[in-house]
């Protein structure tokens, strides 16, 4: 069968290789410039790994007192390419995150000093007498949440708010987010481009929403936690199946939400979704890290104090009968977690739980996850007419499931063209080797692509 596994929709975040410095030439072009030359790939692991954990939050600070998007970014981005040029020589400083921030903020500073504008002058004293991290008054303490929460603006369309936030909070490349959304680069540019501009133009303000905002917020906020969290689950680049720190962070923030928001029964719906897959990824992978089938998971491994939590939320959910689609896919994961091995599961009721997603709000990629898991109740050729019937062209994993189900179906030279369509599109070197096993393991096929 298809690893359930690979077929969640995700973001579309990349972990170069340890001490590449790619993740930091993402910073601007100029960054790249100033990676520093072989003998100091630990260093620039070790400023990477920082990178990928306090972009987001030195971005939040500085917008939450400038006001300002662009002059945030620019600001992180220059503390961070001064880190590439001084600490492979210093090493890291005490506290990397005081550093970036402070130093992006001494950045910022110098800019608006250039300025003569009022508007500059105000900004300039707020980032010279406000401490780093000094609370907010308002229903959102936390900087990063707040961030996803100012950027989730009404006057942006639901589009821009996510890929805008996920910039914002990530430092994603726009390519990057780009594959998040299946849409072309040039697409995804120009939406931000105009997300900015619109923010800028009508003076729209970063602060902290009242209370009463939130509920019209939260679809946006939660896809972007959930975007968040499934590039994590399984990263749409580099070489490790997971980002653990992506999965720690939207986890994180779900909890916040869910404190936050506690009778939104979607809120706690997403919390559920991520702790019911988190509780699996210790079995996802083998000792030498390739990815591994879910009917080939060693349950034992899968952490039961997650899937208790989870299950207990979905629990909570089902009593407020107002479902929605975190909430359903969070069932579906909780009929997974129930079953102690594949055999024992009720793919009958997950095909209704899909039905039941199918019909709040129909997407193809939701109609391949109905259809891998009609596979298993009608068999492999009826899901199969199923796939065909989608257009998903970009989509890897659409690809990888049609594979599978012509390689269950003994057409072998057709699961072959699938797989290679499959491999070319994935950019996660651990599922390439997935990929190109079972590719290389169908009968009768004596070479791999």
């Amino acid at each position: 069968m298809t690893d359930a596994d690979t077929i969640e929709p995700r973001a579309s975040a990349s972990v170069p290789s340890a001490g590449s410095g790619a993740a930091l030439s993402r910073i601007e072009p100029r960054a790249s410039a100033s990676v520093p030359s072989a003998g100091s790939g630990a260093a620039l692991s070790r400023i990477e790994r920082v990178f990928r954990e306090e972009y987001g939050r030195a971005v939040a600070v500085l917008v939450r007192v400038l006001g300002e998007i662009d002059l945030a970014e620019e600001a992180v981005q220059d503390a961070f390419t001064e880190a590439v040029r001084r600490w492979p020589g210093t090493g890291l400083p005490p506290s990397p995150a005081g550093w970036i921030i402070t130093t992006a903020r001494n950045r910022a500073i110098d800019h608006l000093r250039r300025e003569a504008t009022r508007e500059a002058r105000h900004a300039q004293a707020a980032l010279i007498h406000q401490p780093d991290g000094e609370p907010e008054e308002g229903p959102v303490r936390d900087d990063r949440l707040r961030l996803i929460f100012t950027c989730c603006h009404p006057a942006l369309s639901p589009a821009a708010q996510v890929a805008l936030t996920l910039r914002l909070l990530g430092g994603l490349t726009v390519p990057e987010i780009a594959h998040a959304f299946l849409v072309p680069e040039t697409t995804m540019s120009q939406r931000l481009v105009r997300a900015k501009g619109k923010i800028r133009d009508a003076r729209i303000p970063y602060r902290v929403p009242e209370e009463a905002d939130l509920p019209d917020r939260v679809k946006a906020v939660l896809a972007v936690v959930y975007l968040i969290f499934t590039e994590g689950h399984t990263a749409s680049s580099g070489d490790s199946l997971t980002r653990e720190d992506l999965c720690a962070e939207a986890i994180r923030l779900g909890r916040l939400l869910a404190d936050l928001m506690p009778d939104e029964p979607e809120v706690l719906g997403l919390l559920a979704l991520m702790l019911l897959t988190e509780a699996r990824r210790p079995a996802r992978t083998g000792d030498n890290g390739d990815l591994v089938r879910l009917a080939e998971q060693d349950r034992g491994r899968w952490d039961r104090g997650l899937i208790l939590e989870g299950q207990d939320l979905v629990r909570r959910c089902l009593r407020r009968d107002r479902p929605g689609p975190y909430q359903i896919q969070a069932a579906i994961n909780a009929v997974h977690s129930d079953a102690p091995d594949t055999a024992a599961t009720d793919w009958r009721q997950i095909v209704q739980l899909y039905d039941l997603q199918m019909a709040l709000g129909p997407t193809p990629v939701v109609a391949l996850h109905r259809a891998i898991a009609v596979a298993e109740v009608d068999g492999p050729a009826r899901a199969l007419a199923l796939v065909d019937a989608l257009d998903l062209p970009t989509y890897h994993v659409y690809h990888a499931a049609r594979a599978d189900l012509l390689r269950r179906l003994g057409r072998a030279g057709e699961a072959a063209q699938a797989y290679d369509k499959a491999i070319s599109l994935t950019g996660n070197a651990a599922e390439r080797v997935f990929l190109r096993r079972v590719r290389q393991g169908l009968p009768g096929l004596d070479t791999a692509p």
